[in-house]
């Protein structure tokens, strides 16, 4: 199975705090480790851990984090061999950890800001090739736009993993076959204020009559909601057309850095496997209940054999 994934690359900088401080405070007694990190290169690196042929495109700086990201590459056995080397320096993200596992981060994109329609059509061929195209949103939203109509052009099923969220332009919605947004996302793309008043369902619904494809709307240790066609059995009632798919119970709660991420690459490798998109969001749970229980991001995305050893057969 072939899987093509355009988005970030970044250098993860990580503090782990008693507690998260407020405005204006200093808060000691943490502890810091550094690595890798960026949607994108998070996503290639766990589809290729789960056996899936990744080709990534991104953009790093010709720095010392720009040479690490391509050994990482080399090492975990993703092609990089389009990703654009750019004046910026490679992006850094800067993030906050507290005992409960949950995170906050703040990220410089640098090298990313220069990732545009013009790399993304050297990118082509790959996209071509592949299964399914998974494009996450910590680059320019042109490169996001152009890298889903290249996959529809070229026939190739297209997952788009809406982070950090922002309003898509309106003829994007199209050329999106399954969109994975989580509670706080969602009424974003849908252009909602915070006060929305929207039930989960609600959103779900909302996001279904934005685009004709599937829609897994994540919510962390609740599980997920899934609406697509295959689950259309009532059309005059789009509420009976919602899945719940329960959560994948992790051994503990460490660190939810990655999460999104595993979950996403393995909703991708299952959907490439040919698997209904309910069975491949049940096998993301379990991959993104695996990675919440490791500190860190690399160490914490699983391969196939650890998530069957630790959850039984795979669907």
């Amino acid at each position: 199975m072939k899987i093509a994934v355009v988005g970030s690359y970044g250098a993860g900088l990580t503090v782990r705090v008693p507690l998260a401080p407020e405005a204006g405070e200093t808060v000691s007694g943490g502890t810091f480790d550094s690595g890798p990190g960026g949607k994108g290169s998070n996503q290639a690196v766990a589809a290729a851990r789960l056996g899936a042929d990744v080709s990534l495109l991104t953009a790093v700086g010709d720095d010392d984090f720009g040479r690490a990201a391509r050994e990482l590459w080399r090492a975990e056995g993703v092609d990089a061999s389009k990703v654009v080397t750019g004046a910026g320096a490679t992006m850094v993200g800067f993030i906050l950890v507290e005992p409960s596992g949950e995170n906050r981060i703040a990220i410089a994109p640098g090298a990313l800001d220069e990732l545009g329609e013009a790399a993304v059509e050297t990118f082509r061929d790959e996209i071509a090739a592949a299964d399914i195209l998974v494009v996450s949103m910590e680059i320019p939203m042109d490169a996001v736009v152009a890298a889903l109509r290249i996959a529809r052009e070229e026939g190739t099923r297209t997952l788009l993993n809406p982070a950090p969220a922002k309003a898509l332009p309106d003829d994007a919605w199209a050329l999106i076959d399954i969109i994975t947004p989580n509670q706080t996302e969602a009424p974003v793309l849908l252009g909602l204020g915070p006060d929305h008043g929207r039930s989960e369902r609600e959103l779900v619904e909302a996001l279904r009559e934005r685009l004709d494809g599937g829609v897994i709307l994540t919510r962390g240790s609740d599980g997920a909601l899934l609406s697509d066609s295959d689950s259309d059995a009532d059309a005059d009632n789009p509420a009976d057309t919602i899945v719940a798919i329960p959560p994948a119970v992790p051994v503990r709660v460490v660190d939810t850095t990655g999460a999104g991420d595993s979950f996403t690459a393995a909703l991708a490798v299952a959907i490439a496997e040919g698997k209904t998109l309910a069975d491949a969001a049940a096998f993301a749970a379990l991959a993104g209940a695996h990675t919440v229980s490791i500190p860190g991001v690399i160490p914490a995305l699983p391969t196939r054999a650890q998530l069957t050893q630790t959850n039984g057969p795979t669907r």
